[in-house]
């Protein structure tokens, strides 16, 4: 969760950040965040994570609030093949980006592409 709350500083795309939710415990960490990205849309962030577990989901909409992409890990659609990892864009999809840090990867390359576009 560290490199998470490192990347709103040090992503290059993040605008503002706001934490809606951080916990602590000996044995695990939950962050809830809001994220503004710099073009305006916004990724809501949500993260779990233990020793035995990272769960996740990452919601990145756009600033009236239509679905871009979400990444999560919620164990349904067997059939994918990265299961239990898969986002909606919006369809269903395999989805090979785990951690934030994949996600704002992700995000950046999209962004690129579609500014190149314009």
């Amino acid at each position: 969760m560290q490199k998470t709350l490192e990347l709103f500083n040090k992503s290059g795309i993040i605008k503002t950040h706001t934490i809606l939710e951080i916990k602590y415990s000996k044995t695990a960490q939950y962050l809830k965040a809001r994220v503004e990205l710099k073009n305006g849309d916004i990724l809501h962030v949500k993260e779990y994570i233990s020793s035995t577990e990272h769960l996740y989901s990452y919601h990145w909409q756009k600033e009236n609030g239509d679905l871009i992409t979400r990444w999560d890990n919620s164990p349904h659609h067997r059939h994918i093949v990265t299961f239990p990892h898969h986002k909606h864009s919006p369809d269903l999809e395999e989805s090979y980006e785990t951690a934030f840090e994949d996600v704002i990867s992700f995000i950046r390359m999209n962004i690129k592409k579609k500014n190149k576009k314009d």
